[in-house]
C-alpha cells in the first residue's frame, strides 16, 4: 500500500502563487507516475499535471505556462508550483500515484483546498 499526504493549499488572491506538496510513504518502490488532479464544485475531476519517475511531464492546457510539476525521488515527494493563479483554479487538489506494473494500482491522497479570490 501507498499513502499520500498533501500539503500547501490555502487562500490566495488572483495573480498569486502557491506550492503544493505530496509526500508518499509505504510501498513506494513500485510507483512510477505521480500527478495532481483537481475537482471544483459541480465539475468532474480533471488532470492538472503528471510526472513519471524519469521526469516526463504532462499538463492540462489550462495550466501550461503557469504551473510546474516536479519530483524528488529521494524524498518520495511531488510538488506543484502554481503561479499566476486565477479564480477558476479554485478546487480541491488531489495527489495520485500509479504503480509501475500490472495491475497498475492507483493511490489517492485526501486532497487540499486551493481557493483563489478575485
Amino acid at each position: 500500500q501507498v499513502q499520500l499526504v498533501e500539503s500547501g493549499g490555502g487562500l490566495v488572491q488572483a495573480g498569486g502563487s502557491l506550492r503544493l506538496s505530496c509526500a508518499a510513504s509505504g510501498s513506494i518502490f513500485h510507483i512510477n507516475a505521480m500527478g495532481w488532479y483537481r475537482q471544483a464544485p459541480g465539475k468532474q475531476r480533471e488532470l492538472v499535471a503528471a510526472i513519471t519517475r524519469i521526469g516526463d511531464t504532462n499538463y492540462a492546457d489550462s495550466v501550461k505556462g503557469r504551473f510546474t510539476i516536479s519530483r524528488d525521488n529521494a524524498k518520495n515527494t511531488v510538488y506543484l508550483q502554481m503561479n499566476s493563479l486565477k479564480p477558476e483554479d479554485t478546487a480541491v487538489y488531489v495527489c495520485k500515484a500509479v504503480a509501475s506494473y500490472y495491475p497498475y494500482s492507483e493511490y489517492w491522497g485526501q486532497g487540499t483546498q486551493v481557493t483563489v479570490s478575485s
